[in-house]
């Protein structure tokens, strides 16, 4: 399995809209970078979110989730309570081909902050809007600014393609087209 370089994430966004829109890699003051590479995408998050909170005293359970856990905020900044978390999702949708999986890391200006980005990885024929979840760890309020960089997809392209892929099992979460909640 390799690690793919920054002219083959190119190539498979122009040639088979695998990251739509696609960016380059380029410096933009004051903004969290965004865009292609060396070896990787970096995504951007999108201007909706949603917070958890504990107004409603709801249990958070994966198997039976309670959506009013959450409030929805949509705007530029996004203020994450102290030891806290939001779901948001990208601005970029992902076409993944057949014979690739990605990883998908926080990106370093936010992690220094002490907020961590959890992504799962894109399976192969996965397709849709990636949900991202934001956690706060620190015991402060913390920023997450809308349009701008989050965190980055690394592409690894298998030595053999897959028997199944996440398309021919029919999971879950295909074509997500904004921020999805935990489904069994």
């Amino acid at each position: 399995m390799g690690l793919k370089p920054d002219h083959w994430i190119r190539k498979m966004a122009r040639e088979r809209g695998m990251i739509e829109p696609f960016e380059e890699g380029r410096a933009r003051p004051g903004v969290i970078s965004y865009g292609v590479s060396s070896y990787g995408y970096d995504i951007r998050v999108a201007s909706e979110f949603k917070i958890f909170t504990n107004v409603f005293s709801a249990v958070v359970d994966p198997k039976n989730f309670n959506p009013q856990s959450m409030i929805d905020f949509s705007g530029d900044v996004c203020v994450i309570p102290p030891n806290s978390f939001a779901l948001a999702r990208t601005i970029e949708y992902f076409r993944i081909p057949r014979g690739v999986l990605t990883v998908c890391l926080g990106k370093s200006t936010y992690a220094r902050c002490g907020i961590i980005v959890n992504v799962t990885p894109f399976e192969p024929e996965w397709e849709g809007f990636v949900t991202l979840e934001i956690s706060n760890t620190t015991p402060l309020p913390a920023r997450i600014y809308a349009n701008e960089g989050i965190a980055q997809v690394l592409f690894f392209e298998g030595d053999e393609e897959c028997e199944i892929s996440y398309a021919d099992k029919k999971g879950k979460y295909q074509k997500q087209q904004s921020i999805m909640l935990p489904r069994i």
